[in-house]
């Protein structure tokens, strides 16, 4: 035998997108600021629809939490399509920080160890971060101390252009080090 659930139809509302309106405003009083910036005090929300009338622009409600809330009489397309500008500078002005990754090992010669370097301060310059993973495999791990030694060499040589966010730090078979631009 099979249970049924019965659950209630409950219709959700809208979400709203930006600032209520006209006459989407519910307070009964509101603090009032004119196309110019001038200030009309607290009024009721009937003379402040009269008020944007007799502009010919719309009531918006741009502080809608202060007690009473604050709206002001602007072409409401016009208002919108400032936040949609200003949204999309910021969107454009904002920097996703990539962790690059540079793998080592323990027996690495010098000049493959220069170009790892140059590589780094490359990823740096870009603004990322870099994160240096020595692996140590089979009896490598008899020589942590040579790890350590390129884990110090890297903080060293990185010294002028980066700082160390997280210092070499062995987990299991690898020590792990990561460096950020200054």
């Amino acid at each position: 035998m099979e249970a049924f659930i019965v659950t209630e139809n409950t219709h959700a509302l809208p979400t709203r997108e930006g600032p209520r309106a006209n006459q989407e405003i519910t307070a009964k009083q509101v603090r009032l600021i004119g196309p110019e910036g001038e200030n009309f005090d607290v009024v009721s929300i009937k003379e402040a629809l009269a008020k944007a009338d007799e502009f010919g622009l719309d009531l918006i409600e741009i502080a809608p939490n202060s007690t009473p809330p604050v709206c002001k009489i602007l072409d409401l397309g016009k208002y919108r399509y400032e936040i949609q500008k200003r949204k999309a500078e910021a969107k454009k002005n904002q920097r996703v920080v990539e962790i690059k990754e540079i793998k080592l090992s323990p027996n690495i010669e010098s000049h493959d160890f220069e170009v790892k370097m140059k590589s780094a301060q490359r990823f740096i310059k870009e603004g990322n971060k870099v994160k240096f993973t020595l692996r140590f495999r089979g009896r490598e791990m008899s020589y942590m101390d040579q790890g350590e030694d390129i884990m110090g060499q890297v903080v060293e040589d990185s010294a002028l252009y980066a700082k160390v966010d997280q210092p070499p730090k062995l987990e299991g078979k690898q020590i792990t080090l990561i460096i950020s631009p200054k």
